[in-house]
Formats: C-alpha cells, sequence, structure tokens
C-alpha cells in the first residue's frame, strides 16, 4: 500500500510539472521550487497546488492564472506581484506581504490570512469566502456581517460566528451583529451566550430607536426563555426558520 501511495504521488508530482512547464516559464517554476527566490518571474497560470513556498521571495512576479491551491506562502513576499485570476484556495498566507499586489478576481476563499499584509492590494472582485483572519482593513463590518449570514445558511454556525464577532470588533454598536450572533449560537445549542447576544441587540436597537430590529431581537429572547418541551434534538436549528417568520429579518442586515 505505501509503495501504490509513493507511486500514486509520484505520477500526480510528474503531471503537475508536466502542466506547469506548458502554463508558465518553465525555467521560472524550477528556480522557485529550488530556491524560492524569483524576483518578477513569470508563472503565469502556474501549477503550484500544494508547493511549499514558505518566506518565498516572489515580489513582482506575475501569477495571474496561477494554481496554488492549498500552497504554503506563509512569510512569502508577494509584493507588487499579479495575482489576478489566481487560484489561492485554501492556501496558508499567513504574515505574506501583498502591498501593491493585484487581486482582483483572486480565489482565495478557505484561505488563511492571519497577520498577512494587504495594505495597498489591489482586492476588486476577490473571493475571500470562509477566508481565516481577515484583516479588518480590507472589509467593513457589513461585509463581514454577509460573510456570516452565508456561512449561517451553509449550516457552519462556528464559522458563522467568528465573522459576526469581527464585525462587532470593528463595529460595537452594530446590533444586527449581535443578534446575528446570538442566533448562530443558538444553532450550536449555546442558548445562555444566544442569550447575551440578544439582551446586547435590545439594548442597541433600542438606543438606536430601530422598532423592528427591537421587535426581532424581544422575539428571540422570548423563543430563547420558553423551556423547552421535549428533549433537545442533537440537529442544530435552521438560522432563519427556527423561531419562524421573525427570524428572515435577520438576513436584512444593512438595514441593522
Amino acid at each position: 500500500m505505501k509503495n501504490q501511495i509513493l507511486a500514486t504521488a509520484t505520477f500526480l508530482t510528474l503531471v503537475s510539472l508536466t502542466t506547469t512547464v506548458q502554463a508558465a516559464n518553465s525555467e521560472h517554476v524550477k528556480q522557485l521550487l529550488a530556491t524560492k527566490q524569483c524576483q518578477n518571474c513569470d508563472l503565469t497560470h502556474a501549477g503550484l497546488v500544494m508547493a511549499d513556498l514558505s518566506g518565498a521571495n516572489l515580489s513582482g512576479a506575475n501569477l495571474a492564472g496561477a494554481n496554488l491551491s492549498r500552497a504554503n506562502l506563509s512569510g512569502a513576499d508577494l509584493r507588487g506581484a499579479n495575482l489576478s485570476g489566481a487560484s489561492l484556495f485554501g492556501a496558508n498566507l499567513t504574515e505574506a506581504r501583498f502591498s501593491g499586489a493585484n487581486l482582483a478576481a483572486a480565489d482565495l476563499r478557505s484561505s488563511y490570512l492571519t497577520n498577512a499584509e494587504l495594505n495597498g492590494a489591489y482586492l476588486n472582485n476577490s473571493n475571500f469566502q470562509g477566508a481565516i483572519g481577515i484583516p479588518s482593513q480590507i472589509a467593513s463590518p457589513e461585509d463581514f456581517y454577509a460573510l456570516g449570514v452565508a456561512q449561517a445558511e451553509k449550516g457552519n454556525p462556528q464559522q458563522a460566528i467568528s465573522y459576526f464577532s469581527q464585525a462587532i470588533a470593528i463595529k460595537p454598536d452594530y446590533a444586527g451583529a449581535y443578534l446575528a450572533r446570538g442566533v448562530a449560537r443558538y444553532q450550536i445549542l449555546d442558548r445562555q451566550g444566544a442569550f447575551v447576544d440578544a439582551q446586547a441587540a435590545d439594548k442597541l436597537f433600542t438606543s438606536q430607536k430601530n422598532t423592528p430590529g427591537m421587535q426581532t431581537a424581544q422575539a428571540f429572547m422570548k423563543e430563547l426563555q420558553t423551556p423547552y418541551t421535549e428533549k433537545v434534538s442533537s440537529g442544530s436549528p435552521s438560522f432563519v426558520d427556527f423561531f419562524g417568520s421573525v427570524g428572515s429579518l435577520l438576513l436584512q442586515f444593512l438595514p441593522f
């Protein structure tokens, strides 16, 4: 079995390298993989899936359309690089430097961006869905809220809670984010945490004279104070439907 796995891995590596040679400057690819030093290199459409490029110097490199899915780019220097249309799905971008980089239409879904430097990067139409550690300077509280709602609707309450918390960290009086985080906490059966968030939302909505929001928060609090009439099932409540049509108001995040 071990030999079969090694043979398969070797085959996939050869296929990847063959594809890379066809798509990009082969000498530049070899240089990058051998030395991790490839400033201003031509790596357009390069196949670098799962490549270990931690600490690599790729400043000014052309990586347009490159496939860097699940690659390790932690601490990499990508300042001024062209990553337009590149796939960085699931990539480790922790502490990577992207100042002045072009990330237009780049796929950054499920990537890890903790402490990444994105100041001055061009991010038009970049997809950050499911990304971890999105820097607050590149997303508004409403952006984080929208990401949280999307994750909650997909059945990922823990990720939703993380996004709602980031929205609150940037905008502490964001009543809608408190309410939505409470609903996500209710999804994981954390009734106490959900109630605390609902109370915070109700207080903020009241001070902001937001009647629909206040009514929604109070309806949620009433639901949370209602004892279970039967044993809680192992399934999680729906983000929208768990307390009827009132829940749908949570999706109207912009007014909140």
